[in-house]
């Protein structure tokens, strides 16, 4: 029987780390569809939709916070990883009140990368 590839959306505006983790999630049998902003993002009406989102705070132009509403608003509740290298204690709460499996600072290990992500999607469905 064989078992379907856990889907991971990355939005990151840092191209460096989107490869990164694209490489390392590919490697670990995850399918990656990566993502330069939360503009492109929704645009692109990813498909099929990911299991889970690996999403930068700060982006540029939307934030990750504001994609997070966004996709709330409409509904979606496909669960969320903030990844972010400028941990401040209000955006944790913002996140986590706004429900996000996990917030995780850059630069993060590969194992609690990959836990973060099986475990959200677990609980998710």
């Amino acid at each position: 029987m064989s078992q379907t590839k856990i889907n991971v959306a990355i939005v990151d505006n840092d191209e460096g780390v989107l490869r990164a983790i694209e490489r390392l999630l590919r490697a670990s049998g995850f399918a990656v569809q990566v993502f330069p902003s939360a503009e492109k993002f929704l645009a692109a009406a990813p498909h099929p939709p990911p299991d889970c989102l690996l999403l930068d705070i700060q982006l540029g132009g939307m934030s990750g916070l504001e994609l997070q509403q966004k996709l709330r608003e409409t509904d979606n509740q496909t669960p969320i990883i903030f990844l972010t290298a400028h941990d401040a204690p209000d955006l944790r709460e913002k996140a986590q009140r706004a429900g996000c499996s996990a917030y995780l600072i850059k630069p993060v290990s590969e194992s609690s990368l990959i836990e973060a992500i099986n475990q959200a999607v677990k609980s998710h469905g």
